[in-house]
C-alpha cells in the first residue's frame, strides 16, 4: 500500500475509495442512521393516552381522585388494539389517545392484568399503524435498545442506548412478582411508561414499565413474549386466569452438553431463583438452583411457557414437573394453586 492511502491529499476533499458526501445523510454513522431509521419507523404507531379518573367514595361521600393523568401505548395490530401498562389506566372513566398526526379517539379498555402491569385497550380509527412485535429471547445484552414515548407529555420522545441486563425480576404495583424483565439505560421518565422498547430493526422486544429512582440508567420493560402471550389472552376473554406454584425464576440458556446428554429438545429452560414458603413448589420439595425442563412431559424452553401451561384450569391437579438439578433429572409432583 503506498504512503497516499494513508494521508488525505490538501488539494482532494476525499480520501482514495470514499465517496464525498452528498447528503446530510452521509454525515450519519450507523448508530445515528438505525436510531433515525427506528423512529422514524415506530413513531407513527406509539400514542399517548389521555386518562380521566374515576371520582373515589370516602366515607359515604363521592370525592374526587387526582382528575387526571397521562402514559404511553403503541399500536400492535391494524385493527385498532394498544398495548400499554395496567397502572396507566388504573381506575379510569375516561380514556381517550393521541396519534403521532395530532388525531385524537376515544378508547375502551379490552382487559388489563396487574400482575404483569399489562393492558390492551382498543379504538376505532382509519389509517393507523401498527408496530411489528419481535422475539424477547433472541435479544442479547449489548445490544441497542431505543424507548419511545411521551415523558411529562413531550410527545414521540425517542431515547436510545443498550439491552443492560436479561432476566430481571421485579414486582409489579399489584405486588406480584413479574419474571423475564429487560434491563436497559435507555432513558425512562414518568409519562414512558406503556412505550415500546424496541430493536435496531424496528421491532418490539419490551415494553417499557419502571425506573429506579434515583439511580441513573436503571430502567425496566417487560419482555415481548410475555405481553404477546397477556394480550392475546386479554383479547379473547378480558382478564387473565391462572394458577401458581410459588417461584421467582427466570429464562435462560442450558449448557449445550447436559442439554446433549439428556437428549433435551430445548436448550433454554427455567432457572428458580426462589421458593415461597408453604408454596405447592416447597410441598415439591424445589429449590433454588433448579432448572424446569419440563412439565407432565410437555418442554418448558422459558417462562412464557410455564406461564400457558400453568392454566386456571390446572389449579388443584396433580402435574410431574421435571426438574435438572446438577446433572441430574429429577421429578416431583406439583399441585398448583389457584391465583
Amino acid at each position: 500500500m503506498q504512503f497516499y492511502d494513508y494521508i488525505k491529499n490538501d488539494n482532494d476533499s476525499t480520501y482514495p475509495g470514499e465517496t464525498s458526501p452528498a447528503t446530510d445523510g452521509h454525515l450519519l454513522d450507523a448508530y445515528s442512521r438505525a436510531v433515525t431509521a427506528v423512529a422514524a419507523q415506530v413513531s407513527p404507531s406509539v400514542v399517548k393516552i389521555d386518562v380521566q379518573l374515576k371520582q373515589a367514595a370516602k366515607k359515604g361521600r363521592r370525592t374526587r381522585g387526582s382528575g387526571s393523568g397521562s402514559g404511553s401505548g403503541f399500536i400492535f395490530d391494524k385493527s385498532g388494539f394498544i398495548l400499554t401498562n395496567s397502572h396507566v389506566i388504573n381506575n379510569a372513566a375516561k380514556l381517550s389517545v393521541t396519534l403521532s398526526d395530532g388525531r385524537e379517539y376515544r378508547a375502551r379498555l379490552v382487559g388489563d392484568d396487574p400482575a404483569t402491569d399489562l393492558a390492551v385497550l382498543h379504538m376505532d380509527a382509519p389509517e393507523i399503524s401498527a408496530a411489528p412485535l419481535g422475539d424477547s429471547q433472541s435479544i442479547q445484552v449489548g445490544q441497542l435498545a431505543i424507548a419511545i414515548g411521551n415523558p411529562y407529555g413531550f410527545q414521540c420522545t425517542v431515547t436510545a442506548g443498550v439491552v443492560s441486563a436479561l432476566g430481571r425480576s421485579m414486582r409489579s404495583y399489584s405486588g406480584r412478582l413479574i419474571d423475564d424483565i429487560i434491563q436497559t439505560d435507555a432513558a425512562l421518565n414518568p409519562g414512558n411508561s406503556g412505550g415500546p422498547l424496541v430493536d435496531s430493526q424496528g421491532k418490539i422486544i419490551g415494553v417499557n414499565t419502571a425506573v429506579i429512582l434515583p439511580a441513573q440508567g436503571i430502567c425496566f420493560a417487560i419482555a415481548v413474549n410475555t405481553a404477546r402471550y397477556i394480550s392475546g389472552e386479554l383479547i379473547r376473554n378480558g382478564r387473565i386466569r391462572r394458577s401458581r406454584i410459588g417461584i421467582a425464576a427466570q429464562t435462560v440458556k442450558i449448557h449445550p452438553n447436559l442439554v446433549q446428554f439428556h437428549e433435551l429438545t430445548h436448550d433454554h429452560g427455567v432457572l428458580v431463583l426462589d421458593v415461597d414458603d408453604d408454596s405447592p413448589a416447597a410441598t415439591a420439595s424445589l429449590a433454588a438452583g433448579d432448572m424446569i425442563v419440563a412439565l407432565d412431559d410437555v418442554p418448558v424452553s422459558g417462562i412464557d411457557d410455564l406461564h400457558r401451561l400453568l392454566s386456571a384450569e390446572k389449579a388443584g391437579q396433580p402435574l410431574m414437573i421435571q426438574v435438572l438439578r446438577k446433572r441430574s433429572i429429577l421429578k416431583r409432583l406439583v399441585i398448583p394453586e389457584a391465583s
